[in-house]
């Protein structure tokens, strides 16, 4: 398979995924919310590999709709507008865990195994 970004596009997405993830934890830390949500929501998203147990096209669309951008952002914004602090702190913890995974390299998957990403290959 091809297609993973290569060179500087990707020293920039994963720092846009650091950023992500300090953003998002600095954001969480003025909230005054609980630490002990922090710690039980930041690995939340990687319960979507459970998808994997009926077959790489279901375990793939799982994964990439928990470690897609949108939806924390979209908690984020209605904590926001409707004074909703609890969806605010998932929607950041979510946004972090999301920022973590990409600063690490881990990416949107590819049909073909968990292993193909967009930002690379992570077999080793």
């Amino acid at each position: 398979m091809t297609g993973f970004v290569t060179g500087i596009p990707k020293v920039l997405l994963r720092l846009e995924g650091l950023g992500v993830l300090v953003v998002a934890t600095a954001w969480y830390a003025k909230l005054d919310a609980s630490w002990w949500l922090f710690a039980v929501l930041i690995l939340a998203p990687d319960l979507s590999m459970v998808g994997y147990l009926a077959g790489k096209k279901v375990g793939a669309a799982l994964y990439n709709a928990a470690h897609w951008y949108i939806p924390p952002l979209a908690l984020i914004a209605w904590g926001m507008a409707g004074q909703a602090p609890v969806a605010l702190a998932v929607g950041l913890v979510w946004a972090a865990h999301i920022g973590l995974d990409r600063a690490l390299g881990y990416g949107l998957k590819y049909a073909e195994g968990f292993g193909m990403t967009h930002l690379e290959s992570i077999r080793r």
